[in-house]
């Protein structure tokens, strides 16, 4: 049960020395890229960054932004539902830029719990707040590489009452759950490439989307509003092709990463750590983290040690977000160069 402590006599397996997960393999085909784009005149929007799209949308099922980061997706996506003085559900249990990127567009947050069971939005706690305040728009965050439990539900409940869902999917590159990608179950999905995740352009950030409105309102918006004719009042958030050059190895190589910790996660870890985030049926985590609910000797710490309605100062109970900031460990999981 979950919040019991294990009682294993075993010996933990040996902490991975960490490493970027740019397998030395790719190297060769990245200084091809960079060498064509360093002897030609197209930094930005060329080749690269159209190759980058269509292999990220052929993993992820839907067609794919990139962008310079996440914060400047979000913005996009934020921008096209025009949430400024209107209220965003966001899960307490994340980073702070997930409710930030909602203020930052002038919406006024309101934070709901998480479940014990995958650190994860609650459903239960998710509708009490929609029915409170009546959101616009709404944040579901797939922690640690796994995909939210409740996501079917919550996905259900915002469609049939008209709110926008937003999946911060920051964790959840090579996640699946019945061949269903992150991203793919709301309104929209953001990606982060910064340089701790599973694959990373060093700083950098895809959205994803079905709705042909909303892309074509993330492409104009991540270059100034020029595809609106600068009726989108965007800025630059435009993804460059030295960044996406290497994106495009990453992602080819993203099945062999995650196949690897995915091995590790269910041969090594998993015989020693009873006590941890059980996947439902179905489910594959891309495992950015894996998260277990017992102290251990060696740790990569928490996944969030502070709640963001702590961060922030709003006086709300979230008594699973904050039993989860005191009771959860990471265990290192790094995929090794060969």
């Amino acid at each position: 049960m979950i919040g019991e402590r294990t009682t294993l006599d075993v010996t933990h397996p040996s902490p991975l020395p960490f490493s970027v997960a740019f397998d030395p393999r790719d190297e060769d085909d990245i200084m091809r890229r960079w060498r064509t784009l360093l002897r030609g005149n197209q930094w930005s929007h060329g080749e690269q960054l159209q190759e980058f799209e269509v292999e990220w949308a052929a993993w992820n099922g839907i067609p794919a932004v990139g962008f310079d980061n996440w914060a400047g997706a979000a913005a996009a996506v934020l921008d096209f539902f025009d949430v400024a003085g209107k209220t965003v559900l966001c899960p307490s249990n994340t980073f702070l830029a997930t409710p930030r990127s909602a203020m930052n567009a002038g919406a006024r947050v309101e934070f709901y719990d998480c479940n014990r069971e995958d650190l994860c939005g609650s459903f239960t706690d998710f509708v009490e707040k929609a029915e409170r305040f009546k959101p616009a728009l709404a944040y579901i965050v797939h922690i640690g590489g796994h995909i939210a439990f409740d996501i079917h539900r919550i996905a259900d409940y915002c469609r049939t009452r008209g709110i926008a869902l937003i999946e911060d999917c920051a964790h959840a590159v090579g996640a699946d759950w019945d061949g269903v990608r992150p991203g793919a179950f709301g309104d929209a999905g953001l990606f982060s490439l910064y340089a701790t995740k599973t694959i990373s352009t060093g700083e950098g950030g895809v959205a994803v989307t079905a709705n042909p409105d909303l892309e074509r309102h993330l492409r104009s918006y991540r270059d100034y509003g020029r595809g609106s004719h600068y009726r989108i009042q965007g800025m630059n958030h435009r993804l460059d092709e030295f960044r996406a050059a290497l994106g495009v190895v990453q992602i080819r190589r993203m099945p062999e990463i995650v196949g690897w910790k995915q091995a590790y996660a269910r041969e090594t870890l998993d015989p020693h750590y009873r006590n941890r985030v059980e996947l439902p049926a179905g489910m594959g985590s891309g495992y950015y983290k894996y998260i277990v609910f017992e102290e251990i000797p060696q740790t990569t710490g928490k996944v969030y040690e502070l709640p963001c309605h702590k961060i922030f100062g709003c006086d709300v109970e979230l008594s699973n977000t904050e039993w989860i900031s005191k009771n959860h460990w990471c265990v290192p999981i790094y995929y090794p160069k060969p």
